[in-house]
């Protein structure tokens, strides 16, 4: 059986440019993608037209949905809200579980979120970094068994690391930048990466974006 796996962590991110929004942010710790990272994830979607997605899953926070909605428009998708690909929820960046926005709240605004979707695996505060590569890796075989067409997951960097890892041999070294495409095979018995941190298809890199 075969089956491809496509791993994407979500576009530059609001806090990123502006720091000053996170002091007067209501939800701090859920920042909306950048004026240029909007523009990444519809790169992203615009890269993924035409290879055979079926299912997309994306972690609950802002960025990570408004990434899977500008590609879920393009390839005409819903969109799974799977906990298990949140955020690390590392003690050291949040002083207590972060306060998202609920479905209903997001749903008005991305109406492609499938409300009878529920998570496989639930993401819980406070993760060291053993768990969260724990949490993410049992999320991506737990999909991979669920879901036999090729999918899509959206994260974050330590999500698209830990599934990565869960399910390509040998704990390879994942690169995780924004909007970057990671593409694992089924090729029975085992899973090979085709694709490592892919970004030929962003016209601004996170490097580039860093130095401007």
């Amino acid at each position: 059986m075969s089956q491809t796996v496509w791993i994407a962590r979500h576009g530059n991110r609001l806090d990123f440019v502006n720091p000053e929004w996170f002091n007067t942010a209501k939800l701090p710790y859920d920042p909306p993608l950048s004026e240029d990272g909007v523009v990444q994830a519809r790169e992203l979607g615009q890269r993924l037209v035409g290879e055979g997605i079926m299912h997309i899953f994306a972690s609950p926070f802002l960025r990570t949905v408004q990434t899977a909605s500008l590609i879920a428009d393009a390839l005409d998708l819903p969109i799974n809200l799977e906990s298990g690909l949140s955020e690390w929820l590392n003690p050291e960046w949040m002083p207590a579980t972060p306060e998202t926005r609920t479905i209903e709240v997001l749903q008005q605004k991305f109406p492609r979120i499938n409300s009878n979707y529920t998570s496989r695996v639930v993401a819980h505060y406070p993760e060291t970094s053993e768990e969260v590569l724990k949490r993410t890796g049992e999320t991506a075989r737990r999909l991979t068994a669920d879901f036999f067409e090729d999918i899509l997951l959206v994260g974050h960097g330590a999500s698209v690391v830990g599934t990565a890892r869960a399910l390509v041999d040998g704990e390879p070294e994942i690169k995780a930048s924004l909007c970057c495409l990671v593409k694992l095979v089924r090729q029975e018995p085992v899973w090979v990466m085709k694709l490592n941190g892919d970004i030929s298809h962003l016209s601004q890199t996170e490097e580039q974006i860093r130095f401007n």
